[in-house]
């Protein structure tokens, strides 16, 4: 198997990489980007760790799958790509947004910003079929992820985690929180985002964190513009 990482990922991943559970996960997912649609693009489906080094992770912002509609999942969570319409969540996380930090709004869904500034925009499973939500759920991402998670919170570095409804709060159970901030609420789906998501002010919560450790704030005001998604060139799972 060729590298798929070239930052400091590859020593926490590429080990996984050679687990059978993953050799298994492999095989399933290229039965499946052979005989149905599957998002994201195979070639973006890491997207959020290149974009983001483990050294460099400051908060960790953690979604359930990618999106399921067409041209919307690039690899990071809650985001889509330039020219797609925002969808609900990612609305509700831009009011909360605005209300905490004053941030102007956008009309795209593309934080790259966000994730070029140490936000790791990690889905708790990395790969979806085409209109079926959590179809990908139980192939073996789980562990995958788990243990990318299992890595940051190991470190001395103080982290954020974002961890908006139960089952991101459920894989977040192992997170060390007398080292790590961890930031809890609601999920921002239209389902449940009156339950306490709206007012949880975790933007301005995480850099109160990050100032007070001596970490550098993120900007998390998105430019009003984005150019459109280039091709990575990854390299195929």
């Amino acid at each position: 198997m060729k590298p798929i990482f070239t930052n400091d990922w590859a020593d926490i991943l590429h080990p996984e990489m050679q687990k059978p559970y993953y050799l298994e996960l492999r095989r399933k997912l290229a039965d499946e980007y052979r005989s149905h649609t599957v998002y994201p693009d195979m070639y973006r489906i890491f997207s959020a760790f290149h974009l983001t080094s483990f050294a460099d992770t400051r908060v960790v912002i953690l979604g359930q799958d990618p999106y399921h509609g067409p041209n919307q999942a690039h690899g990071l969570s809650f985001s889509v790509q330039p020219g797609r319409h925002v969808p609900p969540s990612l609305e509700n996380i831009y009011r909360e947004l605005h209300d905490d930090l004053d941030c102007p709004p956008v009309r795209h869904g593309f934080l790259e910003h966000w994730a070029k500034q140490g936000v790791l925009l990690l889905n708790h499973v990395l790969t979806v079929r085409k209109g079926l939500a959590a179809s990908h759920q139980g192939l073996g991402w789980e562990m995958f992820t788990n243990a990318a998670i299992a890595a940051i919170n190991e470190r001395e570095t103080p982290t954020v985690f974002i961890l908006w409804g139960r089952s991101a709060q459920e894989k977040g159970s192992f997170i060390d929180e007398s080292r790590h901030l961890v930031i809890k609420s609601a999920h921002p789906s239209p389902r449940s985002v009156d339950r306490g998501f709206f007012g949880s002010r975790p933007f301005s919560r995480t850099n109160d964190f990050l100032r007070a450790k001596g970490l550098p704030e993120i900007d998390w005001c998105l430019p009003a513009v984005v150019e459109a998604l280039k091709e990575e060139g990854e390299t195929k799972t």
